[in-house]
């Protein structure tokens, strides 16, 4: 074989292997993860890409509210319309791509991660069901930042919010530091601690709700929306290669199939379990927070945080019918009003007619 022979060949075996590093790095991005679902919520496996902004749709897909635009992702089959889950759990954890979930119903990459929340999905459930007071639980441990609406705020008063109190329950009985493996994690750095308190928070969601198992068994779906950001922080602290950040992935993997099995099971198997992984991303998220302890005397009770009423798309239908139909009678009632005013009642009225005749009779 020449020389030249061997450097062509050279050259088309390293752009083969760029082309099938570059394939893998796609595949293995952030991911949306389907952990639990019921028979009914038919989501089918493929490698279907979703955008972050469209998580929200799906998930009141699968509550079975309807959204402003369709969503055109063969991930998520049409299911029946008068059978829909109970409860929906969403987990958001950042500073990873994807974790080692032992059990999954299906896994679709995720693209365009942008910051997304589900204010929309608790707005629409919140209206829907007002009189049964469903669940709704809105919750980063890292940031402090916490939303309770319905009869979380009776449920979940004892959850500790703050990291101060949330380290506090680390110290306490029924600890997940007496069950975890910590391996190579310190109860004593700040970073570790922050992972260890997201998954207390994570233990603790469980042990309240399986106190009160009344919850699960209303008409009323409940909505779970948790950000865990620790490992993210062990990233930054350790780097990813590190040992404390491989024993937290496995730790978590581990802690959210367990989390989503109970949720499932507590639900009598009608509830969907997702966890989102997003490595990073592409601008901060930046939310408002309300106090438990805030007053519930609000202007607009369909919005959580005071707001004014959303403009509805269907306000400039609406405003022509009421328009046109309160100028129609206007003019209806203008010109009766006229006819009767110009009315001879001996010959345009049958009832004075036939008076009349009755009285030249007798």
């Amino acid at each position: 074989m020449s020389l030249e022979n061997r450097r062509r060949m050279e050259a088309v075996f390293t752009v083969a292997l760029i082309f099938c590093s570059a394939f893998t790095s796609g595949v293995q991005g952030d991911s949306l993860t389907i952990l639990q679902a019921p028979e009914y919520v038919s989501f089918q496996k493929g490698d279907w890409p979703i955008s972050g902004e469209k998580i929200p749709d799906m998930v009141a897909l699968t509550m079975g509210f309807s959204v402003q635009e369709d969503l055109s992702w063969p991930g998520l089959r049409a299911g029946p319309l008068f059978q829909r889950p109970r409860a929906n759990v969403l987990v958001v954890v950042r500073g990873v791509d994807s974790l080692a979930l032992p059990q999954s119903v299906a896994s679709y990459p995720l693209e365009n991660p942008v910051p997304f929340t589900l204010d929309s999905v608790a707005e629409t459930v919140h209206t829907l069901f007002a009189e049964d007071t469903p669940v709704v639980l809105q919750l980063a441990p890292s940031e402090e930042r916490l939303y309770m609406l319905g009869k979380a705020n009776a449920v979940f008063e004892d959850l500790p919010v703050t990291l101060q109190q949330i380290r506090a329950r680390l110290s306490q009985d029924g600890s997940v530091l007496a069950s975890l493996p910590l391996n190579s994690l310190s109860r004593n750095a700040e970073a570790d601690l922050l992972f260890l308190s997201e998954v207390q928070v994570l233990h603790d969601i469980t042990a309240l709700l399986q106190r009160h198992r009344h919850l699960a068994k209303d008409h009323s779906p409940d909505l779970y929306s948790l950000e865990l950001s620790g490992l993210e922080e062990l990233g930054r602290r350790y780097g990813q290669d590190s040992s404390q950040y491989q024993d937290a992935t496995a730790i978590l993997a581990n802690v959210l199939q367990k989390f989503g099995e109970d949720l499932f099971g507590l639900y009598g198997d009608s509830a969907v379990v997702e966890v989102v992984t997003v490595k990073n991303f592409e601008v901060p998220l930046t939310r408002k927070s309300r106090s438990i302890l805030e007053s519930k005397q609000i202007s607009n009770p369909g919005s959580p945080y005071n707001l004014a009423y959303k403009y509805n798309f269907e306000y400039a239908v609406i405003f022509n019918i009421v328009l046109w139909l309160m100028i129609i009678l206007a003019l209806a009632v203008i010109v009766i009003s006229y006819n009767l005013w110009n009315m001879d009642p001996g010959y345009d009225s049958i009832i004075y007619r036939m008076t009349n005749q009755k009285i030249r009779l007798d």
